[in-house]
C-alpha cells in the first residue's frame, strides 16, 4: 500500500460533495486526535496539558516542511486573514492588489492604511480576473514595494505563477493568500515572501487552524506590529513586574498569544496526513478528478469560466451558465444531492483527491437534468 493509498480512502464524507473550496469535512483522524485530547485535558493532569500543548510544536514543524522552510519562518494565526492583517500592518509603501481578490487582501491593505498611513494600496482590474504575470508586470511602477495574490483565485480557479510572478517583481514583497491551494497544489512556496493559509478548507482541520510563513526578506522589511505575548521566544515571567520581553527575532514576532491547543492538534494530524501522503501525488489526484469533472460539464454544453491548462488550475471548476441560469443549475444540483457554491450567476465546484466516482455520478445526472431542461 502506497502513502497516498491510505489518504485517499481516509475521504469519508457524503457522496455529492463538491464544496471544498468552501468548507473541508474534517478527516476521520483529525475528529480521532481532537476527541482524544479532549478527554486529557479534562483530566487535569499537568502531564496531559503538555502533551496536547506541544502539537503547537508539530503543526509548526510540518507547515515549515510542507512550506520548504523551517519552524522559525512559522506563525501559528487563528485564521488567513489574521496572518495577512500581520504583514500588511506591519508593511510600509505601496502594494498592488486585484480589485477582485477574495475580501481578505483587500480589507487588510484598506484597514493597515487607514490606521497607520505607511501602506498605499494600487489596484488592477484584469478583464479575465486573472492576477497573472502579464497583468501584475504591466501595472509595476516605482512607488509598488509589495504585490499581494492568491495562489488560487476563489472565484475563477486560477493558479497564480508564484515563479513568473517572482521574475516579474524583483525584490518586491509577494504576499500570497494560499487558503485554496496549500497542500494541494504542488508549487515552489520559496517565491514568496509570505503565505498564508487555514486548515479549514483542503487541509480538513477545521477553523482556527491558521498560519503564516514569513521569508527572510519579509522578516527583513516588515514590522510586527501587534506582537503580544506568544510573540517572544521566551516564555513571559508574570512575577517580573515592569519587564516586557523582547519579541522573537523570527516569525514567532507575528503572534499575539498562544494558539487554542486543540486546534493546532487539528492542524498537526491534518498537516501530517498531507507530508505522509506528498503533496506532489495529492495535486496529481485533485488534477485528474478536476479533469473528470471539466469533461462532465462539456459533455453537457456548459461553459467554464476555470483555465483549461492544468498548470493553471487546482481544485476549483466555475460553471458559468448562460445569464438567469444559475438558479435552476443549482436547483438541478442539490436535487441529485450535488454540494456547491453559487455565487454571482456562476456555480463553482471544487474536487479533492478522494471525491469519489459516485460523487461524479451525480454531478453528471443532475447536469443531464439540467440540461434536458433547457428550451435550447
Amino acid at each position: 500500500m502506497t502513502e497516498l493509498a491510505p489518504y485517499l480512502e481516509s475521504f469519508d464524507e457524503e457522496p455529492g460533495y463538491l464544496d471544498w473550496a468552501r468548507f473541508g469535512p474534517l478527516s476521520p483522524a483529525v475528529r480521532a486526535e481532537l476527541l482524544a485530547d479532549a478527554e486529557v485535558l479534562g483530566t487535569g493532569r499537568r502531564s496531559g496539558i503538555e502533551l496536547v500543548a506541544g502539537h503547537a510544536a508539530q503543526a509548526r514543524e510540518t507547515i515549515a516542511e510542507l512550506a520548504g522552510t523551517d519552524a522559525g519562518h512559522v506563525a501559528l494565526q487563528p485564521s488567513t486573514s489574521d496572518g495577512l492583517m500581520q504583514a500588511l500592518f506591519g508593511l510600509r509603501g505601496g502594494i498592488l492588489l486585484s480589485r477582485r481578490e477574495f475580501p481578505s487582501l483587500p480589507v487588510a491593505a484598506a484597514r493597515a492604511a487607514e490606521a497607520l498611513g505607511a501602506l498605499r494600496p494600487y489596484w488592477i482590474d484584469p478583464a479575465d480576473g486573472f492576477a497573472s504575470v502579464d497583468a501584475v508586470r504591466e501595472a509595476l511602477t516605482d512607488e509598488i514595494d509589495a504585490v499581494g495574490v492568491s495562489l488560487v483565485d476563489f472565484r475563477t480557479g486560477y493558479l497564480a505563477d508564484l515563479a513568473g510572478l517572482r521574475e516579474a517583481i524583483g525584490d518586491r514583497l509577494l504576499i500570497v493568500d494560499a487558503v485554496q491551494g496549500f497542500g494541494v497544489v504542488d508549487v515552489d512556496y520559496g517565491a514568496a515572501d509570505v503565505v498564508c493559509g487555514n486548515g479549514y478548507k483542503w487541509l480538513r482541520a477545521g477553523r482556527g487552524t491558521g498560519f503564516a510563513v514569513f521569508g527572510d526578506r519579509a522578516l527583513d522589511r516588515l514590522t510586527p506590529v501587534y506582537s503580544g505575548i506568544g510573540g517572544a521566544d521566551a516564555d513571559m515571567d508574570a512575577d517580573a513586574q515592569g519587564i516586557v520581553p523582547a519579541r522573537s527575532r523570527g516569525a514567532l514576532a507575528f503572534a499575539v498569544s498562544e494558539p487554542d491547543d486543540l486546534a493546532m492538534t487539528r492542524l498537526a494530524t491534518a498537516t501530517a496526513q498531507v507530508r505522509d501522503a506528498g503533496v506532489p501525488a495529492i495535486s496529481r489526484e485533485v488534477s485528474r478528478r478536476l479533469d473528470e469533472l471539466v469533461d462532465c460539464a462539456d459533455r453537457h454544453g456548459i461553459p467554464v469560466l476555470t483555465p483549461r491548462d492544468p498548470a493553471r488550475r487546482a481544485g476549483i471548476l466555475t460553471l458559468d451558465p448562460r445569464p438567469g441560469e444559475a438558479a435552476a443549475l443549482g436547483a438541478a444540483l442539490a436535487n441529485c444531492g450535488v454540494t456547491a457554491t453559487a455565487r454571482e450567476g456562476r456555480i463553482r465546484l471544487a474536487a479533492h483527491a478522494g471525491t469519489g466516482d459516485e460523487t461524479v455520478r451525480l454531478l453528471d445526472d443532475a447536469l443531464t437534468v439540467y440540461s434536458a431542461a433547457r428550451p435550447w
